[in-house]
C-alpha cells in the first residue's frame, strides 16, 4: 500500500459546495472531512458529505451505461454507441415532431455540477426545444413567481450577516442544511446571530431542530401559511409599523394590500391555526420592530398549497418593512465567479409571471417566471406531445408527485435517457441508462453556490468566497464513464448543433454587469478546464487567479450601492390582483385538516440530515447514522397510543389518490393528527419490495390535479389528508 495523501477539494453531495479535505490512498478516496484551513466554512462538512467515499466506491454503482432490450432487460453499451444510437432517434423523431417533442428535466443532483446546466442548456436551445423542466417548479417556484408579480431591487435584500431579526417559513436549515441560512456552516452561524442579538422567529407544524433556536416558534396546523402571513402584515399595517418613507418612495398597492389582510385578523388566523392569537401579534411586531433581517419561505411552505401567495405575502411582509439594501451600503459579495455588482438603490418593474412562452396541454399551464411546469411534464408526455426525454441529475419516478401517473408517462416515451450511477427507480424503465463521472473524478469550482443568487436574491453568498477543485483520481480501470458535458456535446457534434453558454442576471439579487454569450469550439472537443473558463469568462476574478488558492480564498472588493437614478419610474407592486383574488378566495376554503372525516391526519414532509431526496438512502455510513434504509412515518406517541400502534410497526397510509405502507416512529416535536415523512424513497410499485429495505413514495399519495398552483402548476405535496390503518407484518412488503 502507498502512503496516505491530503488533497483539497470540493463536496458535491449538495450545492451547498462545503470545502473538504480528501484522504487518498492507491488512487482511492478514504476519508473525507471538513477542510479546516479554508477561510469560510470553518471547516464544516456534514454526514452526507463524508459519505462521498462510499458514493464514488459504492458496489452498485454503474460503470457502463446500459441499454435497454426488447425482454426488458438491460445489456452494456459503449458511450459513443449510446450517443450514435440516441443522435439517430433524436433526428428521426425532430423530423417528424418538431424540436418540440424533445424535453430535459433537470433533477437535485445536476446542481453540484457547474457545467450540466449551461451546456444541456446549450443543447435544448440549439436543438430548439423549449421543452425544459427542473425540480424547481416542484420544490419551491414561488419564490421566482412572487419575484415577478412583486419586481425586484437592484441591491438585493438584505442578508444574514447583520440581521436582527430573521423569520423561517416551512424549513429545517439545521438539517437541511443551508437555504433559509447561511449555508456554510448554518448551525455555527446561526449560534452566533442569536448571541449577537439577533431574534429567530420559526413557522412550522413541527418543532424542528431549527425551531428549538427560536424565540418565537409559530406551531400551526399545517397549510395556514397564508392566513398567519396576512395576519401578520394585518397587524404591521394597522398599527403602522411599516417602512413609512421605503413605501412611500418605492412601493405601488399598500391600500389595496390593507384591504385585502383586513378580515385575516390574528383572531381569524389563529382559529384557522389553532394557536394563540397573541403569538402572530408577537412575531408581527418583533419582525416589523426590528432594523434588519428578512422573512424566508422554503420547502414546506411551497408544497403546502398557495405556493405562489404564500412566497408573494412573504414578498410583501419583506417589503412594506423595507427590507433591502441601501444606497451607501455595501453589498456582502461583490462577485468571485460572478460578474462585478452593480447595485442601485432602486426597483425593478413587475413582469408577467406565467401566461407566456409554451402552452402546456393540461389546466392552462404555460412557462412561468420559475420554468416549465414539472407536475404537468408527465401529461405532455401521455398528450403525446412528448416523446423523449433527458433525465439528468434527476430520478423522476422517486421525486414527482403522483407516481402512477409518471410512471405511465415514462413508459409511454419513445426515447427515454437517464443519466444515473446506480440502477434507480428512474433508471429501471430507461431506454439507456448513461453511466456518468462523479465527484473527485471531475474538476469543480465554487460558482455554483454563487449562482444560487441568480435564483433567489436571499441565497446570496455571504462573502467572496472562491474555490476550485481538481479531478483527484481517474474512473475505475475497465470502465466506460463520461462527463454529463461530453454526452451533450458529442451529441451536438453528431447533431450538427452549435452550443453556447447564455447566462442571465438575477431578478432578485444585485445588479451585476452582462456576461457575454460565449461560443463553444464545436471542432475541438475542449476540457473540463477549459469549459469552466469558459463558463466564468467576464467573472470579478479570473479562475487562473482562485486556482492560485488550493484551499479557496476570499477576494474581498468593495460593491457600495449607489442612489436611485433620477428617471427610474419603476415600483414594488404589494396588491398584484391576481394575488389579492386568491388571498380573498382563501377565506372560503375549508381548513385541511378539517376537509375530510375519513382522513383525520395530515402528511407532512420533512428532511432527512442524512439523506438528499433520493440520494444517500443506501450509503452504509448514512444508513448507520440515519438509522436506517428506509423513510419512517414519525407521529406524536400520543397519536401512536390512541391507534394501538408500537414504534417500528408498519402501517398503511392512504390519501384520496393512493396507499403506501410506512413504519411508523414516534416524535413528540410534532403537534397530534400529523404524519411526518420524508420524500423521494421506495421503488417501482410492480417490485414487490420490503418497506423496511427501500421506504416508502409519498408521491402515490398526490395528484398533479389537486390544489395545484396555476401558475407553477405544483400540487398540494404536503398537508394531504392521509388515514392510518394497521398493517400486519406479513403485508408490509
Amino acid at each position: 500500500m502507498s502512503d496516505v495523501t491530503e488533497h483539497s477539494s470540493i463536496c458535491r453531495f449538495c450545492s451547498v459546495g462545503c470545502p473538504i479535505t480528501v484522504e487518498m490512498q492507491d488512487g482511492l478516496p478514504i476519508r473525507v472531512t471538513g477542510n479546516k484551513r479554508s477561510p469560510s466554512y470553518d471547516g464544516f462538512c456534514c454526514t452526507r458529505g463524508q459519505a462521498l467515499v462510499e458514493h464514488i466506491r459504492h458496489p452498485d454503482r454503474l460503470l457502463h451505461s446500459l441499454k435497454r432490450r426488447p425482454d426488458g432487460e438491460y445489456t452494456p453499451i459503449g458511450s459513443q454507441q449510446v450517443i450514435d444510437e440516441v443522435a439517430a432517434k433524436i433526428r428521426a423523431l425532430v423530423d417528424e415532431h418538431g424540436a418540440k417533442s424533445v424535453a430535459v428535466y433537470f433533477g437535485t443532483q445536476a446542481g453540484p455540477y457547474p457545467l450540466i446546466g449551461p451546456t444541456v442548456g446549450a443543447w435544448a436551445g440549439a436543438l430548439g426545444t423549449p421543452m425544459i423542466f427542473s425540480s424547481m417548479t416542484i420544490d419551491q417556484p414561488g419564490k421566482d413567481i412572487a419575484t415577478a408579480l412583486l419586481g425586484g431591487w437592484e441591491a438585493g435584500p438584505q442578508t444574514f450577516t447583520d440581521a436582527d431579526v430573521w423569520m423561517i417559513v416551512g424549513a429545517n436549515p439545521l438539517v437541511s442544511i443551508g437555504g433559509a441560512l447561511p449555508a456554510h456552516n448554518p448551525g455555527k452561524r446561526l449560534t452566533e446571530a442569536v448571541r449577537r442579538g439577533m431574534k429567530l422567529i420559526v413557522i412550522d407544524p413541527r418543532r424542528t431542530e431549527t425551531a428549538t433556536r427560536a424565540h418565537i416558534h409559530l406551531q400551526p396546523r399545517p397549510a395556514e401559511d397564508v392566513s398567519i402571513l396576512a395576519a401578520m402584515i394585518h397587524v404591521i399595517l394597522d398599527e403602522e409599523l411599516y417602512d413609512r418613507d421605503f413605501v412611500l418612495e418605492n412601493v405601488d398597492g399598500l391600500e389595496a394590500l390593507k384591504a385585502a389582510v383586513a378580515p385575516y385578523t390574528p383572531a381569524y388566523a389563529a382559529a384557522r391555526a389553532d394557536m394563540p392569537a397573541e403569538l402572530i401579534i408577537d412575531a408581527a411586531r418583533m419582525f416589523a420592530t426590528s432594523r434588519r433581517g428578512v422573512a424566508i419561505g422554503s420547502t414546506g411552505a411551497n408544497m403546502s398549497g398557495h405556493s405562489s401567495l404564500v412566497e408573494y405575502l412573504i414578498q410583501c411582509l419583506n417589503t412594506i418593512c423595507g427590507r433591502f439594501v441601501r444606497a451607501g451600503e455595501a453589498i456582502n459579495n461583490p462577485g468571485v465567479f460572478l460578474t462585478p455588482a452593480a447595485p442601485k438603490a432602486q426597483p425593478r418593474p413587475p413582469r408577467p409571471a406565467s401566461g407566456f412562452g409554451e402552452k402546456l396541454s393540461v389546466r392552462d399551464l404555460t412557462a412561468s417566471a420559475c420554468g416549465m411546469p414539472t407536475a404537468a411534464l408527465a401529461d405532455e408526455i401521455l398528450s403525446g406531445k412528448i416523446k423523449a426525454l433527458f433525465s439528468v441529475g434527476g430520478n423522476p419516478v422517486a421525486a414527482f408527485p403522483d407516481q402512477e401517473r409518471t410512471i405511465r408517462a415514462l413508459q409511454k416515451l419513445d426515447l427515454f435517457v437517464q443519466f444515473d450511477i446506480r440502477m434507480s427507480a428512474s433508471a429501471k424503465l430507461a431506454s439507456y441508462v448513461v453511466a456518468p463521472k462523479v465527484t473527485f473524478e471531475v474538476p469543480t469550482l465554487s460558482y455554483g453556490k454563487e449562482a444560487i443568487e441568480l435564483y433567489g436574491g436571499v441565497w446570496q453568498m455571504p462573502d467572496p468566497f472562491g474555490m476550485y477543485a481538481p479531478k483527484l483520481m481517474e474512473p475505475p480501470p475497465g470502465s466506460d464513464v463520461i462527463e454529463e458535458w461530453e454526452f451533450f456535446y458529442r451529441l451536438s457534434q453528431r447533431l450538427g448543433l452549435e452550443l453556447a453558454f447564455r447566462h442571465y442576471g438575477s431578478a432578485s439579487g444585485p445588479t451585476r454587469t452582462r456576461r457575454p454569450t460565449v461560443r463553444v469550439d464545436m471542432t475541438r472537443k475542449p476540457t473540463s478546464d477549459e469549459l469552466l473558463a469558459l463558463l466564468t469568462a467576464g467573472g470579478r476574478i479570473s479562475l487562473e487567479e482562485v486556482k492560485k488558492h488550493p484551499d479557496g480564498a476570499l477576494f474581498p472588493g468593495e460593491a457600495v450601492v449607489a442612489p436611485k437614478d433620477p428617471d427610474c419610474t419603476a415600483r414594488l407592486q404589494v396588491a398584484d390582483p391576481g394575488m389579492m383574488e386568491e388571498l380573498k378566495s382563501v377565506q372560503g376554503e375549508p381548513i385541511v385538516a378539517q376537509r375530510s372525516a375519513s382522513h383525520p391526519f395530515m402528511l407532512v414532509a420533512r428532511r432527512l440530515g442524512h439523506v438528499l431526496n433520493s440520494s444517500g438512502f443506501d450509503l452504509p455510513l448514512l444508513v448507520r447514522k440515519g438509522g436506517g434504509r428506509y423513510n419512517p412515518a414519525f407521529m406524536h406517541p400520543a397519536d401512536l397510543e390512541a391507534l394501538g400502534v408500537q414504534a417500528g410497526e408498519c402501517v398503511e397510509l392512504s390519501s384520496e389518490h393512493g396507499t403506501i405502507p410506512a413504519i411508523v416512529q414516534p416524535d413528540a416535536s410534532l403537534r397530534r393528527g400529523l404524519v411526518s415523512m420524508a420524500h423521494a424513497y421506495g421503488r417501482l410499485p410492480s417490485e414487490k419490495a420490503d418497506v423496511r429495505e427501500h421506504g416508502s413514495n409519498t408521491g402515490v399519495l398526490c395528484s398533479v390535479e389537486d390544489d395545484y398552483d396555476r401558475h407553477s402548476g405544483i400540487p398540494r405535496m404536503s398537508a394531504v389528508p392521509v388515514r392510518v390503518d394497521r398493517l400486519a407484518v406479513a403485508e408490509a412488503v
